[in-house]
């Protein structure tokens, strides 16, 4: 059996997620394909289960992650603000200093499982 190591973390706002790891695939999402409801087909959720990720964050926020354009003639689309783009980057870097920092750690307690 291979092990994985996967760090969750999750910034509360009351009682709601205002960042977290299914938020950060969401805005990723959005980065790639310009568009709530393919960021969600890409994620496996339906565009309203997207839409209310992205309206709980940008409520919780002081400045919108995700700006949207609405349809029509000539389209529409989502696109992240630099306020998304800056919490995808400073979300990853602690991703990532996280597991430097823990890395001997996280060897000790991989070592306890069994083969």
């Amino acid at each position: 059996m291979k092990s994985k190591v996967q760090f969750r973390l999750r910034i509360y706002r009351d009682e709601s997620i205002a960042i977290g790891p299914g938020k950060i695939a969401l805005l990723e999402a959005i980065a790639e394909t310009g568009s709530i409801s393919a960021a969600g087909r890409q994620l496996g959720m339906s565009y309203r289960r997207a839409w209310m990720l992205i309206d709980e964050m940008n409520r919780a926020l002081s400045s919108p992650a995700v700006a949207t354009a609405t349809g029509g003639t000539h389209g529409g689309g989502s696109a992240l603000t630099p306020v998304g783009e800056q919490i995808v980057r400073h979300y990853r870097a602690i991703e990532s200093t996280s597991r430097v920092a823990a890395a001997a750690d996280i060897t000790a307690l991989t070592r306890l499982l069994a083969p």
